[in-house]
């Protein structure tokens, strides 16, 4: 713990980027896997997954808004000194994890109502009904799964919280064929196959982080589980930023493919390909970002702000670079890119112009995520969530809508507003590290 906290960050940063970088390819291998399987049921499947994935994004926000205290408040006791309190941190933060996801899995009961209300067909609504309603009910896995990894990651074990992504999706993508497609022994389930081979993953990947989270020598949970009211509302007061931050911009995405979905499935579908491209090509940028929260908070805990302002930087540059590396892919193969994972030819022109477009703002995505985990790492969970208000809800949204609709853009004007909003936010977000009030946060 005491290298990562106070060693030379051009060391320290590769050392967590790149697990947690593994940690979330494990992750979206398998989202790309699940859609290559799925896409063979057609476009009604890809659109239930598409409508599904929206507002299971506002799960993950919760799940994230979870996740960001626990990596703050861990890796600011580590930075202190204090390993013991570190561990029961890390356990109340699971304790409050459990509690709220099965708060949110009572929502599986109403998902036929909820895929109509986000614009699914009927025929979608007839056929996907089952798939979301596991989904939702198995949101305790997913919000303990965040939290779990956030809790390694604060204590500087990213290698822990890779392992476990791992386990949870290397079960999923093994299982996916057999379930969706029926191989071997196994009946084809198709997309009930899909949510069940999630939920197997995810339950063996949350099991292997409690494990190793009792197991470790400083920073466990071993008889530290007693419930601590204190912590615990400390957690959830520093939660309520962190989950407005990301339900700010999840819910710009629900809004988004709302807009999508009055163009048909076939537009929703494209985006749902292009998207998962998109997510894959920014594993580097998310370890970068994650190491960049977890060297904030540890920094600040030992009484070394400058530090933490120099991981920000040297982390965001090399967030940048990848990603403008990553934009010339975009520009010039876009489409084939998209045929890897879908079959429709109108689904893959859709996909490939908004590769092609999205490419243009891609430098500066790498600099939205770096500096956001940047304040949460500091415990400064507000200040992500004003920005992502301003430049998703009042710039991203209206303009998406203004575009596809008014303007006959279509959904390439979808894509549009989503490069100019994330171009808008990186410039706010660097201007607001520059003025460091973060650094004056407590965690």
């Amino acid at each position: 713990m005491d290298g990562i906290a106070s060693g030379p960050l051009r060391r320290a940063i590769p050392l967590l980027a790149i697990p947690m970088a593994l940690e979330m390819a494990g992750e979206a291998l398998f989202a790309l896997v699940d859609v290559f399987f799925v896409g063979h049921l057609g476009a009604t499947a890809v659109a239930t997954v598409g409508l599904t994935e929206s507002m299971m994004a506002l799960l993950y926000a919760l799940a994230f808004g979870l996740a960001m205290p626990a990596t703050a408040m861990v890796s600011r006791r580590v930075g202190e000194g204090e390993p013991e309190e570190a561990g029961r941190t890390a356990a109340q933060a699971i304790w409050v994890a459990a509690a709220v996801g099965a708060v949110v899995a009572t929502s599986s009961a109403f998902a036929p109502q909820l895929l109509a209300l986000m614009g699914g067909t009927p025929e979608v609504v007839r056929e996907g009904w089952t798939f979301t309603a596991l989904m939702l009910g198995a949101s305790p896995l997913v919000i303990l799964l965040f939290v779990g990894g956030g809790a390694l990651r604060g204590a500087g074990d990213a290698a822990g919280a890779m392992r476990a992504l791992w386990i949870a999706n290397g079960i999923n993508i093994a299982l996916d064929p057999c379930l969706i497609l029926g191989l071997g022994p196994f009946p084809e389930l198709g997309l009930t196959g899909a949510a069940l081979a999630t939920v197997v993953g995810r339950s063996a990947g949350v099991i292997y982080q409690l494990w190793r989270l009792s197991r470790a020598r400083e920073v466990s949970i071993r008889g530290r589980l007693a419930f601590r009211p204190d912590i615990a509302r400390r957690l959830l007061r520093l939660s309520i930023g962190g989950t407005a931050q990301h339900l700010v911009e999840t819910g710009s995405w629900v809004a988004v493919v709302r807009v999508l979905a009055e163009f048909g499935s076939v537009a929703v579908a494209g985006y749902t390909v292009a998207m998962r491209l998109v997510i894959f090509t920014l594993l580097p940028v998310w370890g970068f970002s994650n190491a960049t929260a977890t060297l904030v908070g540890q920094s600040l805990g030992a009484g070394d702000p400058a530090r933490a302002e120099r991981a920000v930087w040297l982390s965001g540059s090399f967030a940048s670079v990848i990603l403008a590396i990553v934009s010339l892919a975009f520009l010039l193969a876009p489409q084939p890119l998209a045929a890897l994972f879908a079959d429709d030819v109108a689904v893959v022109e859709v996909a490939g112009r908004g590769l092609f477009i999205i490419a243009f703002g891609y430098f500066f995505y790498g600099w939205v995520m770096v500096c956001q985990q940047a304040f949460n790492g500091a415990g400064d969970t507000t200040t992500p969530a004003w920005i992502n208000v301003g430049c998703f809800w009042c710039l991203l949204i209206p303009l998406a809508w203004t575009l596809a609709n008014p303007a006959g853009f279509g959904p390439s004007g979808v894509f549009i507003a989503i490069a100019t909003g994330y171009s808008v936010s990186a410039m706010v977000s660097v201007l607001l590290v520059r003025r460091g009030r973060w650094k004056l946060a407590q965690a």
